[in-house]
């Protein structure tokens, strides 16, 4: 017996790692010392550091994360191309929040049995991701594992390296009560509580406004990086947040770790933008799906118990339930972004001018909260 007989075809990752050559093909910038294909990647600080040039005290910021069980949306549908994109985000949205500039990327590939060509549709969007963030694909790993992985399944991971200049990092410690909240539009779930959104939304070829509600629910999460470093170069941003698993109620109160003494929390004003729809059908999927989710259905006057809504009815009495139903209400925003991918803490002065800079940029921004003198031993979310 040899290898392939044991499930690893050698063959098709030499055609695999032909076709991520081809992919990063003249995206590598000078600072990139060799290719895909050695044993590791190599990237000159030499820029960064010149006397004169350079940062003061640069500092490297790394993240790591992957696109979780939204995979199972993309193997039922047989699209791949969004995931890469996914996985960047997950990372270089993260190290954004300290005001880190992406400098690489590496992703890691596994699989049962590699198919070259569904590998080089995954590694694709992680090129998009990077050329859009900056960034570049420096290296990564595709591990073929018959036996472990079922035949036809991928996971995808990465790992994102940024820099920062030591006296420009956003830490959250200069938030101060009175600063305003800016939050800026999500393109959808982005890449958190699919394993919930699975058992609630099994249908993946219901209708969603003219199409499969399963490519509505692949659409990539949004990269910031780019206008959210060209906001930093016209105002002082003293908070960041990645709206991501743990939806508002973790991900905020994370802008205030730094904060030295005194409490704070976040007030969110309800209403202050629109919920996109398909959050008003994962709570409709959620409401049915439990007796008590049916009976805080029942509560808020959806006049739909008891029937087996789809479509465009169970987005109405989704966001029925969003409105009135409490438990579900805190429930999503304790999951999802809501509409809502990053938020910002700035002075209330600065508000306008990055709503207007957003905007233009195609990233659609709302005044959507304030920080108050917090009211318990650590900081929290509060809506009104």
């Amino acid at each position: 017996m040899d290898y392939k007989q044991a499930g690893v075809n050698i063959e098709e990752g030499y055609r695999a790692v032909g076709k991520y050559r081809e992919l990063t093909e003249g995206t590598a910038p000078p600072a990139v010392l060799n290719g895909i294909g050695s044993f590791a990647g190599m990237f000159s600080l030499g820029d960064f550091i010149r006397p004169g040039g350079g940062m003061e005290e640069p500092v490297l910021v790394s993240g790591t994360d992957g696109v979780g069980t939204k995979l199972e949306v993309a193997f039922a549908l047989k699209k791949y191309d969004a995931l890469g994109i996914d996985c960047v985000a997950m990372c270089v949205n993260d190290i954004l929040c300290h005001g880190a500039k992406p400098l690489f990327f590496l992703d890691y590939l596994a699989c049962g049995k590699l198919d070259a060509d569904v590998a080089a549709e995954l590694v694709g969007g992680v090129v998009r991701g990077c050329k859009e963030t900056g960034c570049v694909l420096l290296g990564g790993e595709t591990a073929e594992m018959p036996g472990f992985y079922d035949e036809g399944k991928y996971d995808i991971a990465g790992f994102a390296v940024g820099i920062v200049d030591r006296k420009r990092i956003v830490d959250g410690r200069n938030i101060k009560e009175g600063n305003a909240l800016v939050g800026v539009a999500s393109s959808g779930v982005h890449s958190n509580g699919f394993s919930l959104i699975r058992k609630v939304l099994p249908d993946l070829n219901e209708d969603f406004g003219g199409m499969p509600i399963g490519l509505a629910l692949l659409e990539p999460t949004r990269l910031y990086v780019k206008p959210i470093l060209g906001l930093m170069e016209r105002v002082t941003v003293r908070g960041m947040a990645h709206i991501t698993g743990g939806g508002f109620y973790e991900n905020i109160p994370r802008m205030f770790h730094a904060v030295e003494g005194a409490k704070l929390d976040a007030v969110i004003r309800s209403g202050s933008w629109t919920i996109p729809p398909i959050f008003a059908r994962i709570a409709w999927g959620v409401a049915a799906s439990d007796e008590e989710g049916q009976a805080e259905a029942s509560a808020a006057k959806t006049a739909a118990m008891g029937k087996d809504l789809a479509g465009a009815e169970a987005q109405a009495a989704g966001a029925e339930i969003l409105r009135t139903g409490e438990r579900i209400r805190r429930l999503l925003f304790n999951t999802y972004n809501m509409g809502i991918g990053f938020v910002l803490a700035l002075d209330r002065e600065d508000v306008q001018e990055a709503v207007e800079y957003l905007d233009g940029l195609g990233c659609p921004a709302w005044e959507i909260g304030r920080i108050e003198a917090g009211r318990g031993a650590k900081g929290e979310v509060r809506f009104e």
